[in-house]
């Protein structure tokens, strides 16, 4: 098969099996192996006549996959990452890196993409690799995407599929500004249309904890079963982020910033300025060491984060004149449990008698 664009592959094995990494990854380029898609048997089960639609140079159907294929090398935004297959032109993996100002900063979003026999005429399917996790309201656990660019969606006629004109680009720019989103809460329909916004504010502020915690539990389940292709990209990304990661888990944990409004220059309130639920602070508690653990298999310094982790403890001096006395205490009391389940996982602290078991989360299929 003839393509217009050769492929460039940055990912290699070695003699023992393990990825090795490449110093730069391409934010678009052209791959072999699909095994693992989606919609991998998905265009095997039409009709031979359709199938041919993908093979055949001179269909208008391999035509305009070629064009998307351009659109996407040349204008893909740096957040944005595609791979496309040689023997597989009606396959596509993009993977959407989460925008800072929203609860989805610093997490990889992946989503599998298959063009229809009859493309354009009909948009292309999109699969978002959920790991079990609902993590939108335009998101859903099984896999589903509802946008009304793909028609999944009610919208204006505007806002549909409009064959001559839409495009994969303008599919992967849209989930990234409008479904994830500063705040997702009011992606839901009927969310803060009626009167209250004081109500409708602290429910959506309540949704972004929800979701910074349920991007933390995607980074675990990444990291330990990345996509094909994406394994150097996927641990790079986390070697590189782990530090803001944690240290964002720690400022929203103690209130120092709104869930979604880390600083990107990593300066945060020295005192509590928001309040935070009990809920979110007990499960920030219980993630906080998996990802430590998570990130240093990837390749981050163990010793440097929970270096960070004790500096960041100590500099968060909290104005008593806001804080009651009981609550520092409390959070004090959080915060040695987590060093302390830190250690443990990491191997840094000897068992005690007793053994305790450790559950282990199978990652949804």
């Amino acid at each position: 098969m003839a393509l217009s664009i050769t492929s460039k592959p940055r990912q290699s094995n070695t003699s023992n099996g393990e990825i090795q990494e490449m110093e730069f990854f391409l934010r678009f380029d052209v791959l072999s192996d699909s095994s693992d898609h989606h919609y991998v048997n998905a265009n095997a089960t039409t009709k031979h006549s359709a199938v041919d639609c993908f093979t055949n140079l001179s269909s208008g159907v391999y035509k305009k996959i070629m064009q998307e294929w351009k659109i996407l090398e040349k204008h893909l935004p740096d957040s944005i990452f595609v791979r496309v297959y040689e023997n597989r032109i009606d396959l596509l993996r993009a993977v959407i890196v989460g925008t800072a100002g929203t609860p989805y900063h610093d997490g990889l979003y992946f989503f599998d993409i298959a063009f229809p026999s009859d493309y354009p005429s009909r948009p292309p399917h999109v699969y978002y690799r959920s790991y079990g996790l609902r993590i939108n309201p335009n998101l859903y656990a099984n896999g589903r995407v509802c946008l009304s660019l793909i028609n999944t969606w009610p919208g204006r006629k505007s806002e549909k599929w409009n064959p001559s004109e839409s495009t994969v680009l303008q599919v992967l720019v849209s989930i990234q500004a409008l479904v994830l989103n500063e705040r997702p809460y009011f992606n839901e329909p009927g969310h803060g249309m009626w009167p209250g916004r004081i109500i409708w504010e602290k429910r959506s502020n309540s949704y972004n904890e929800d979701v910074f915690v349920l991007s933390c539990k995607s980074m675990l389940f990444l990291q330990r079963r990345p996509p094909k292709n994406f394994e150097g990209f996927v641990a790079k990304h986390f070697r590189e982020r782990a530090n803001v990661i944690l240290s964002a888990c720690n400022a929203y944990a103690s209130g120092r910033a709104r869930v979604a409004y880390y600083p990107t220059d990593g300066s945060s309130s020295s005192a509590p300025i928001v309040e935070v639920s009990d809920k979110f602070k007990g499960l920030i508690a219980q993630l906080y060491p998996e990802l430590v653990a998570a990130f240093t298999r990837s390749g981050a310094s163990r010793e440097k984060l929970i270096e960070q982790f004790k500096v960041e403890r100590k500099s968060a001096s909290y104005n008593t004149q806001v804080v009651v006395k009981k609550k520092t205490e409390s959070e004090s009391g959080v915060a040695r449990r987590v060093l302390g389940k830190l250690k443990k996982v990491l191997g840094l602290k000897k068992k005690s008698g007793k053994s305790s078991s450790v559950k282990k989360k199978t990652v949804p299929s």
